[in-house]
């Protein structure tokens, strides 16, 4: 009997080990048209900003910032282009977790869906942590220069598509991502070494978590 047991478990193993599909971990133009257009873009914009001239990116990067002075100058074209970069490059962990979350995202929900989520968390983050930057230069308590605070990047669009994507999850996997990655949000915030964009994850992830119900509802809509 315990022969017969043993064979058994090493057949659905093997099953198992057959049934895995590691590619499905990236994205793909026709199973994640979304994230892998996205992703072409991004390494396009990171390929530049390795070889191209040190000065022109840095142009580019400040056209593209969404502080301050172009949120209220040309709040929408910001908004778009601040995502078009990856602060910190190709090899970020933001990057990798743009990849990996933004696919097993997309592949649950679809891409236009994946697409809001990802803008949600990325405009609100923006508006929540440069708005008061602005305010406080208006009250005299920050000097005119932070009204042109570099700012760009996909991590708040990263942090509200894992927040979205824990919801999708079985129950101890959704909090144990959840707790993985609001720790490491938490330890970013106490080193203290950009506090506004620390701020600015935690309230992406917040807006990705907020979008539970909606997410699951139409779930269960597609799949009835």
């Amino acid at each position: 009997m315990g022969g017969v047991g043993a064979s058994g478990a090493r057949v659905r193993v093997r099953t198992g080990l057959r049934g895995l599909r590691p590619w499905r971990l990236l994205p793909s133009p026709t199973g994640t048209p979304f994230t892998f257009g996205y992703a072409l873009v991004l390494l396009v914009t990171s390929l530049l900003t390795e070889y191209a001239d040190p000065s022109l990116i840095s142009s580019l990067h400040q056209g593209s910032s969404t502080d301050v002075a172009h949120l209220a100058d040309r709040p929408a074209f910001v908004l778009v282009a601040s995502a078009l970069w990856i602060a910190g490059g190709i090899t970020s962990p933001y990057a990798i977790g743009f990849l990996l979350v933004l696919t097993a995202l997309e592949r649950r929900i679809g891409g236009l869906r994946t697409a809001g989520v990802f803008l949600l968390g990325h405009i609100v983050a923006t508006l929540a942590t440069e708005v008061p930057v602005g305010l406080s230069v208006l009250a005299g308590h920050l000097p005119g220069s932070s009204l042109h605070r570099l700012d760009y990047g996909i991590s708040f669009g990263v942090a509200a598509s894992v927040g979205a994507l824990a919801g999708l999850l079985t129950p101890w996997l959704r909090w144990a991502v959840l707790a993985a990655f609001g720790w490491m949000l938490v330890t970013d915030l106490v080193a203290f070494t950009d506090p506004m964009t620390n701020w600015g994850h935690l309230l992406a992830l917040v807006v990705g978590v907020g979008t539970w119900p909606l997410l699951r509802r139409r779930g269960r809509s597609a799949t009835a």
